[in-house]
C-alpha cells in the first residue's frame, strides 16, 4: 500500500489531501445547527446557498423576506441558514432560512426572559383567554388578563399595531412563549406617578380629562396618571350613572381627596367644589313642618324624596299607610312624582333625613276615635282568625281586635275563639282605642253582664250550692250562680277517700261545698265538699257532744240530723197555717 502511495505524484498527492482536508470539515457540520452559508446564486423564487459541503443548498427566496418586502439579497452575502439534512437524494444540502430565524429569535427571546427586557411584537389574532401575538416570527400567546393594567372593552385600536411585551413564561421544547403588556403599562405607570406623587398634594384642585367611565366612577386622566372619581363624589344630588353629569373626553376640575403613596391610588372629589348644602339643611327644614319633593328612587323598604338638589330623605314604607304595613311601595307613589311629606327626624352630620308620607295625610284612627267613643257597640266581619283572637272590619280601612280573653265570661279564650268562621257578622263593643299605636280593642262578653257580678256575697269560708256539669278523673265541673263555672277536684268530693270518686256524681245533680279560694281578678273560684264535711262535723261536735260524753260520732251527728228534722217540720206546719 505504501508503495502505491509513494507512487503517486507529489501535486497529486498534494490536491488529495487538500481534498481529504475539506471532506473533514464538511463532516464536522452537523444536522440541527445553524450554520454560515454564502449567497452563489438568485433565481426567481430560489436563493442559492453555499455552506462548504459537496453540494449548494437550495432556499425558497419567500423564507429571506419579512412582512413582504424583497429579500434584497445579492451574490456574495453571508446568511444565517439551518441545516436541516446533510444530504438529500438529490445529493444536495437541506437547508433553511425560516428555521435560521427561528433559533435566531428564540434565542434572542432566551437573553430578553433572563434579563426581564422588553420586546416588541404585533397582536394578531383572538383565540380562547386571549390572543396571538407575532414577535418577528415566534409565535406568542397574550392573556386576556394581561392585555392592559384596566379591562378593555375594545380591542381594535390594539390590533395590528407594533406594541410592547415582557416575557412571562418560555417553553422551547414546546414551543411556547406567553407574555404581558400589562406589565409593561404598569412598569410606566409606576415610573409616571412616582414622578407626579411628589408634585401633588391632597387639597389641591386640578384638571383632567375624563378618561373611562364605569357604573361604579370615571377615571380621570391627570397627565399621564389616572384618578379615580366616585360616583357619589361627583354630585351632592343622588345620580344612579356618572354619565348624568360627565362625559369621555371632558375636561372637568376635581379636588384631590387622598393619594396613597402604598399602592399609588388617586381619589378625586367633585362635588367638594360645590357647597355642602347639608350644612344649611338644619336651619332650612324643621321637624314636624311639611314640604314638598320629588321621588328619586324606590327600594324595596321604601322612597326616597328630594326636596332639594343633594337633600335627599327616606320615607320608610310603613311611614306610607296609615292602615297597611310593610306593602310594596310602588303601591303608594311613583319615580319623579311630586309629593308632599313631613320631616320626622334630621342628622346633618350623618347626613340623613327621615320623612314621613302618611303624616300629611288624615289619620283615620284619630277619625274613628273622635266618632266612637269607648262603650260604642259596632258590628262588622271577621276578617282573620288567629291564635289570639279575632280581627273584624270596623270600618273600610280599619279592623278591631277581640281578644281570645274577651270573647266569653265562661269560655276560655281557646275554646270560645272555634265557634266563630272568618266572614261571620257579630256584635262587638269597644273596649279601648289607642290612635298612637293604632290599635282598637273590642270585646263581645261585654255585651252581657258578668256572671261574676251575682256572687258578691260569695267569700273565702261561704257555703253555695252548686250544680254538676260533668266528671273527669281529676274532679267534677259544676256551676255556681249564674252559670259561673267552677271546679272541684278529686280529693276534695269527700273527707273519706272511698268516696272520693268523681263518677258518683250525676249531671244536673245539687251538691254543697265550702269556698275555699276565691279571687275576682283571676276568676277564679275553689270549692271543696271535704272541707265542707269536716266543718258540720266540728259543728255538730260543739253543738251537741264531746269527746267526753262518752256519745259516739254517729250518735252526735244522728241527734242533730233529728233536731233539724224536726225543727224542718215544726216550721212547715207552722207555714201551713
Amino acid at each position: 500500500m505504501s508503495n502505491l502511495v509513494d507512487s503517486v505524484p507529489e501535486s497529486s498527492q498534494e490536491e488529495f489531501s487538500k481534498l481529504l482536508e475539506e471532506s473533514f470539515v464538511s463532516n464536522a457540520c452537523e444536522e440541527g445547527q445553524v450554520i454560515k452559508g454564502t449567497v452563489v446564486g438568485i433565481e426567481s423564487d430560489t436563493i442559492i446557498v453555499d455552506v462548504g459541503m459537496k453540494t449548494e443548498g437550495r432556499i425558497p427566496s419567500d423564507e429571506f423576506s419579512a412582512s413582504g418586502k424583497d429579500h434584497n439579497l445579492e451574490v456574495g452575502d453571508e446568511v444565517d441558514v439551518y441545516l436541516e439534512r446533510i444530504e438529500n437524494a438529490l445529493g444536495d444540502a437541506v437547508l433553511s432560512r425560516e428555521k435560521a430565524r427561528r433559533e435566531e429569535i428564540w434565542t434572542n427571546l432566551l437573553v430578553a426572559q433572563k434579563e426581564s427586557t422588553i420586546v416588541e411584537g404585533v397582536i394578531n389574532g383572538k383565540v380562547k383567554g386571549g390572543f396571538t401575538v407575532d414577535l418577528d416570527g415566534a409565535q406568542a400567546f397574550l392573556p386576556g388578563s394581561q392585555v392592559d393594567v384596566r379591562p378593555i372593552r375594545d380591542m381594535k385600536p390594539l390590533m395590528h399595531t407594533l406594541q410592547t411585551f415582557h416575557i412571562l413564561k418560555m417553553d422551547r421544547r414546546r414551543g411556547n412563549i406567553v407574555v404581558s403588556r400589562k406589565s409593561v403599562l404598569s412598569e410606566s405607570l409606576s415610573i409616571d406617578k412616582s414622578e407626579l406623587l411628589e408634585k401633588i398634594k391632597e387639597g389641591e384642585i386640578v384638571e383632567g380629562i375624563v378618561k373611562n367611565i364605569t357604573d361604579y366612577g370615571a377615571f380621570i386622566d391627570l397627565g399621564g396618571v389616572d384618578g379615580l372619581l366616585h360616583v357619589t363624589d361627583i354630585s351632592w344630588k343622588r345620580i344612579n350613572s356618572p354619565e348624568e353629569v360627565i362625559s369621555v373626553g371632558e375636561k372637568i376640575k376635581v379636588l384631590i381627596t387622598k393619594v396613597s403613596g402604598e399602592n399609588m391610588r388617586i381619589s378625586l372629589g367633585m362635588k367638594q367644589l360645590q357647597n355642602d348644602p347639608w350644612i344649611e339643611a338644619q336651619a332650612n327644614y324643621s321637624v314636624g313642618e311639611r314640604y314638598k319633593g320629588k321621588v328619586t328612587n324606590i327600594a324595596d323598604y321604601g322612597a326616597f324624596v328630594e326636596l332639594e338638589g343633594g337633600i335627599e330623605g327616606l320615607v320608610h314604607v310603613s311611614e306610607m299607610s296609615w292602615v297597611s304595613k310593610m306593602q310594596n311601595p310602588n303601591k303608594y307613589v311613583e319615580k319623579d312624582q311630586e309629593v308632599e311629606v313631613m320631616v320626622l327626624e334630621i342628622d346633618p352630620d350623618k347626613k340623613r333625613l327621615s320623612l314621613g308620607l302618611k303624616q300629611c295625610l288624615d289619620n283615620p284612627w284619630e277619625d274613628f276615635a273622635q266618632k266612637n267613643p269607648i262603650g260604642t257597640k259596632l258590628s262588622g266581619k271577621i276578617q282573620n282568625i288567629t291564635d289570639f283572637g279575632l280581627f273584624v272590619k270596623v270600618s273600610d280601612e280599619l279592623d278591631g281586635l277581640v281578644h281570645m280573653s274577651d270573647v266569653d265570661w265562661r269560655k276560655s279564650g281557646a275554646d270560645a275563639i272555634k265557634d266563630f268562621e272568618v266572614d261571620q257578622e257579630i256584635e262587638t263593643i269597644i273596649i279601648d282605642i289607642d290612635p298612637s299605636k293604632e290599635r282598637i280593642s273590642l270585646g263581645i262578653k261585654q255585651l252581657d253582664d258578668d256572671p261574676m257580678d251575682s256572687l258578691d256575697q260569695i267569700k273565702k269560708g261561704s257555703v253555695v250550692t252548686c250544680t254538676v256539669v260533668s266528671s273527669q278523673a281529676a274532679g267534677i265541673d259544676v256551676e255556681i250562680g249564674d252559670k259561673v263555672p267552677a271546679f272541684i277536684k278529686r280529693s276534695d268530693l269527700s273527707k273519706d277517700k272511698s268516696e272520693q270518686i268523681p263518677e258518683r256524681f250525676e249531671t244536673g245533680q245539687k251538691v254543697d261545698a265550702k269556698v275555699t279560694n276565691y279571687d275576682p281578678k283571676s276568676r277564679k273560684i275553689s270549692l271543696s265538699i271535704r272541707a265542707l264535711e269536716i266543718s258540720d262535723e266540728k259543728e255538730a261536735i260543739e253543738q251537741y257532744g264531746s269527746k267526753d260524753s262518752g256519745a259516739s260520732l254517729g250518735d252526735i251527728l244522728g241527734e242533730a240530723l233529728d233536731k233539724n228534722s224536726s225543727e224542718k217540720d215544726s216550721d212547715d206546719e207552722g207555714g201551713n197555717d
